[in-house]
């Protein structure tokens, strides 16, 4: 995939160009690899944007974003002591490249160094007991001393615990707005001290995001992708935190709960989590562990965007092309692979069709590759 493999660093044009392809509406990270795959950079993506628009059946026409108003952002960040880091590039956090569509351009304020050491994530309730506090900021400060990064969510409660006890020791804090609007507001001077102390704050919302009940679990998909393991520390039965955790489990990732009284109902989930087979955890050790034979791994550092479909020197769709595919379709998640099979076009052929089904507002794309009609 060729036009996906970015080099070492995007030039200053090239990161303009990404940012103004992914902050457009219907625009999301699968569309983005497949946009760039088919036209072969962002530059010439943007300038087939209205076309894409229009053989997918828009509504409406989608404003892209102008080249000022990329600017901006990219001014907003040099202020902030921010930079984007685009998913070739070494700053890039090594494990977040191998999930199906990982995020195109990550905000970043701190040290990328971070991303290169083994990454645990610590997660768990925002009203955390004062025992939960006390158990995650001390497996943070543990695992910490022994080489890990620790990730979490920058929430109040269990999250935070775990920052302060790894900041001295590297720390990763995942935002679910803006990178320069904290949330909540008053962990803004714990994401400075972050930043400061060798860790590093990420989001990849754009700045000036206001953070939506919707927007948690996309930052919870980050930080279950960026860690070997994932740790919840008190967790409702019905928490974010569980999110994360089975995430986690999807990703492959190793998942571990700290068990809790059955009398509390913060650790009704964590002990939901023990029963269904996951690792006990009463001290760091048990982390350790577990994690040894992984923490060795090494990954490719410039590794592109996932593969997708050749589309270069594909022919634009026919109606008939498209009229099969959305037969095929409707408001159940239907598989592509399936999608193959019944119409019996390529996979070139359907990822093109999709591709502008995307753009026009019409589909919706599922975990593990699946897609639905919008109503």
């Amino acid at each position: 995939m060729s036009a996906l493999a970015a080099g070492p660093r995007l030039s200053d044009r090239q990161r303009l160009a990404w940012l103004r392809l992914i902050r457009t509406p219907n625009v999301g990270p699968a569309s983005f690899r497949e946009l760039i795959n088919r036209f072969g950079s962002a530059e010439a993506a943007l300038e087939m944007l209205p076309e894409l628009m229009i053989s997918g059946g828009a509504n409406r026409m989608v404003r892209v974003p102008s080249v000022a108003e990329a600017e901006a952002e990219l001014e907003a960040a040099r202020r902030a002591g921010a930079r984007f880091v685009g998913i070739g590039e070494a700053d890039y956090p090594p494990l977040l490249k191998t999930l199906d569509n990982p995020p195109p351009l990550l905000a970043v304020k701190g040290e990328g160094a971070v991303f290169r050491l083994p990454a645990v994530a610590i997660v768990g309730a925002r009203n955390a007991s004062l025992a939960g506090i006390k158990m995650a900021r001390m497996l943070a400060a543990d695992l910490g001393r022994e080489g890990y990064a620790i990730v979490s969510g920058l929430a109040r409660g269990i999250d935070t615990a775990a920052h302060k006890g790894s900041v001295s020791t590297g720390t990763v804090g995942v935002l679910a707005g803006g990178l320069d609007v904290p949330y909540p507001p008053e962990n803004a001077g714990l994401c400075d001290e972050i930043a400061d102390r060798g860790g590093a704050v990420v989001s990849e919302m754009p700045f000036g995001w206001q953070p939506r009940a919707q927007d948690f679990p996309r930052r919870n998909r980050l930080v279950a992708g960026m860690v070997l393991g994932l740790v919840v520390v008190e967790a409702a039965q019905r928490s974010g935190s569980l999110i994360s955790a089975r995430l986690a489990n999807e990703m492959g990732r190793l998942v571990f709960a700290v068990p809790g009284s059955p009398l509390d109902p913060r650790a009704t989930g964590c002990n939901a989590l023990l029963k269904d087979g996951v690792t006990l955890v009463t001290e760091a050790a048990d982390v350790l562990g577990a994690l040894a034979p992984l923490a060795g791994i090494r990954l490719p550092r410039n590794a592109p965007l996932a593969e997708a479909p050749d589309m270069s020197a594909m022919p634009p769709p026919r109606e008939s092309e498209r009229a099969d595919v959305l037969e095929a379709l409707g408001p159940t998640p239907t598989a592509v692979d399936d999608i193959i099979r019944h119409t019996g076009l390529s996979a070139a052929q359907i990822a093109m069709v999709l591709l502008e089904l995307d753009f026009a507002g019409r589909i919706e794309r599922h975990a593990g590759g699946n897609v639905s009609l919008i109503a």
